[in-house]
């Protein structure tokens, strides 16, 4: 059964959100992912959100650009966490999407990343799930270790070679 939703409003949005299941399919987490838009099919978007508990899901990642609905009405059908990606947008640089999805009324959460930040949507959806779960929280800490190691790696090469043969 899945635990973590991924929800986007159009295929364009398909590369950020793959960020977000490359990490979960990396921690061992399930996930199922769907395009749905919140404004051309409202009818499919109310039975997903209304099913998402039922379906399993623990939390919803839900991109979307310009007006940014997606995460918002997530959250507000769904009682569990919603973490909203905006994506970058041609007219004003993701900006749009940005305010639309961390403006949110009191009483409507939605936790936000940064503007097409689809792997750190993967990882806080881990976190949010490792509350509960030891398994994936030593998970999270293999990878931050290795991020560790990867930019100690990165500074040791700098030191040996200078920064002009880098």
């Amino acid at each position: 059964m899945a635990k973590v939703g991924i929800v986007m409003g159009s295929d364009s949005d398909l590369p950020v959100m793959a960020k977000a299941a490359d990490i979960l399919e990396q921690l061992g987490i399930s996930y199922e992912m769907k395009i749905l838009s919140a404004h051309r099919e409202p009818d499919e978007f109310f039975a997903y959100a209304k099913g998402a508990e039922e379906k399993g899901f623990k939390v919803i990642i839900a991109g979307a650009g310009m007006a940014a609905h997606l995460p918002g009405m997530c959250a507000a059908i769904f009682p569990m966490p919603v973490i909203g990606i905006p994506m970058h947008t041609t007219s004003l640089g993701g900006r749009d999407s940005l305010y639309s999805i961390v403006q949110m009324p009191s009483g409507i959460p939605v936790a936000t990343v940064a503007i097409n930040g689809g792997a750190n949507a993967g990882l806080l959806a881990a976190k949010i799930l490792a509350t509960s779960d030891e398994a994936i929280l030593q998970k999270l800490k293999a990878y931050a270790k290795d991020l560790k190691e990867q930019v100690q790696a990165k500074d040791e090469r700098l030191q040996e070679t200078g920064y002009q043969n880098y």
